[in-house]
């Protein structure tokens, strides 16, 4: 079985890797955040910081959420910066997928000694009823 966008996932985890290894633990996310943000770029990738996304419920707006890095317009990278990636970390993602529709987000936590990477993938029956609405 593939995996949702494996080569472009790949490619991102590469790239966030490599800001690991040159930086180490340690830092705040913003921190992370910029250095990835300009690997992506450097690497040839459409990044988008803090992207703003309107969340609906019967067909009106009731708040926002706010993606740390949205890459290509089609992977959601939220960075963290703490002990351990949660089940409430995993619960976010999934509610930025389902306000956006996309199919994947990948938690990145760099403060581990290793870079700890958990996949999410939004389920068919999770699917919005509504196309995706980024806000500039």
């Amino acid at each position: 079985m593939e995996l949702v966008e494996q080569e472009l996932s790949a490619r991102l985890l590469n790239a966030a890797i490599e800001v690991h290894r040159a930086l180490g633990p340690g830092f705040l996310e913003s921190i992370y955040e910029t250095a990835l943000a300009h690997e992506l770029q450097k690497r040839g990738h459409k990044v988008d910081r803090q992207k703003t996304i309107s969340v609906s419920y019967d067909n009106i707006t009731i708040g926002e959420h706010r993606l740390d890095l949205l890459i290509d317009d089609k992977i959601i990278l939220e960075l963290k910066a703490c002990k351990a990636i949660e089940d409430i970390h995993l619960a976010t993602a999934r509610s930025y997928l389902k306000a956006t529709g996309l199919k994947l987000a990948l938690i990145l936590n760099f403060a581990e000694p290793r870079l700890a990477i958990r996949r999410v993938v939004l389920e068919a029956n999770s699917a919005p009823s509504a196309l995706p609405r980024f806000r500039d």
